[in-house]
C-alpha cells in the first residue's frame, strides 16, 4: 500500500481505494437501460447515482486544489436532485470519468500534507462538534460514497441483479 504524507488519511486512503473497487462492482452487469429504472417512480435511478459518486470525487478535487472539472457537474453539483426532464450520461461515460479522475485524486491523496489538510473550508453545516477543515470534507466526502454504494447495491436488487461482490481486481491499484 502506498504511504500517504499525512498520517491523518491513514484512514481515508483505505476507503478511497476500496470505494473504486466497488464502485465498478456495483455497476457491474447493470445495462444501461436498467440504469435508468427507478422504483415505483419514487427512487433515484442508478445512473444518478452513480453520478452524484463520480461527482463526489470531483468535491476531493476542489478541496485538494486541482483543476479538473466534472463534465457532469450541472447535473451533480451540490447532490442535485434528480430531474426528469434532463438527459443523463451513459453508465460508460460516468466509468470512463471515474477512471480519468481517481487516480488524479488519489495521487494528490498521497501528497497532502498535515498544513494542507487543516486549512479552514467552510462547508456550511454548522455542526458544532465538526471543525470546518479540508481533512473533515474529504471524511465526509467517504461518507457520501458509501451512501451512494448502499443506495446502488440495494438498487441492485430491486432491478432482480445479484447483490454486489466484494472481490477485489489487482489492476485497480486507486
Amino acid at each position: 500500500m502506498d504511504t500517504p504524507k499525512s498520517q491523518k488519511l491513514n484512514i481515508i486512503i483505505p476507503a478511497f481505494r476500496m470505494h473504486s473497487q466497488i464502485f465498478f462492482n456495483a455497476l457491474d452487469g447493470i445495462s444501461e437501460e436498467l440504469a435508468l429504472e427507478r422504483n415505483n417512480g419514487k427512487t433515484n435511478h442508478v445512473v444518478w447515482m452513480a453520478g452524484n459518486f463520480v461527482n463526489c470525487r470531483y468535491w476531493l478535487v476542489d478541496l485538494l486544489g486541482m483543476d479538473e472539472k466534472d463534465p457532469n457537474e450541472v447535473l451533480f453539483k451540490d447532490a442535485k436532485a434528480l430531474d426528469e426532464k434532463l438527459e443523463y450520461p451513459t453508465l460508460e461515460a460516468l466509468r470512463e470519468n471515474f477512471k480519468n479522475i481517481s487516480p488524479k485524486v488519489y495521487q494528490k491523496l498521497l501528497e497532502a500534507t498535515d498544513e494542507e489538510l487543516s486549512k479552514a473550508f467552510s462547508f456550511g453545516m454548522n455542526v458544532p462538534f465538526v471543525e470546518e477543515n479540508v481533512l473533515n470534507m474529504i471524511g465526509m466526502c467517504i461518507g457520501r460514497e458509501d451512501y451512494l454504494l448502499g443506495q446502488i447495491g440495494l438498487m441492485r436488487k430491486l432491478l432482480g441483479l445479484k447483490g454486489m461482490s466484494y472481490e477485489m481486481n489487482k489492476k485497480i491499484d486507486y
